[in-house]
């Protein structure tokens, strides 16, 4: 089992700056076996979609075209912990942000929200204009 909870939520005007923190914890045998870790928001109304995602061996990154540039993921193994800084932000990027890990299976796509088996419980992310 793994748990995460998500931190770094709050209000902003447009063009400031957050950074959303993902702290993962268990047994260290379910810590080893998570193959990537992605963050997700969800708007009201709207279905969940991906915002970036890593692969925690290797660190390749994938992003949503709609924060390319804006956003930057990022991780530290030694303390379990994802990272989602992001700058520019706009009205449109307000939602509830979640972290997300997969864990005991290599992951395929990134941003797939499907292939996450463990979820935090979201952190509050609204942008003003």
């Amino acid at each position: 089992q793994v748990q995460l909870v998500e931190s770094g939520g709050g209000s902003v005007q447009a063009g400031g700056s957050l950074r959303l923190s993902c702290a993962a914890s268990g047994h260290t045998y379910s810590i080893y076996s998570i193959y990537c870790m992605g963050w997700f928001r969800q708007a009201p109304g709207k279905e969940r979609e991906g915002v970036a995602g890593i692969h925690t061996g290797d660190g390749r990154t994938s992003y949503a075209d709609s924060v390319k540039g804006r956003f930057t993921i990022s991780q530290d193994t030694a303390k379990n912990t994802l990272y989602l800084q992001m700058n520019s932000l706009k009205p449109e990027d307000t939602a509830m942000y979640y972290c997300a890990a997969r864990a005991g299976a290599v992951c395929t796509f990134l941003l797939g929200r499907y292939q996450y088996n463990y979820w935090g419980q979201g952190t509050q992310v609204t942008v003003s204009s």
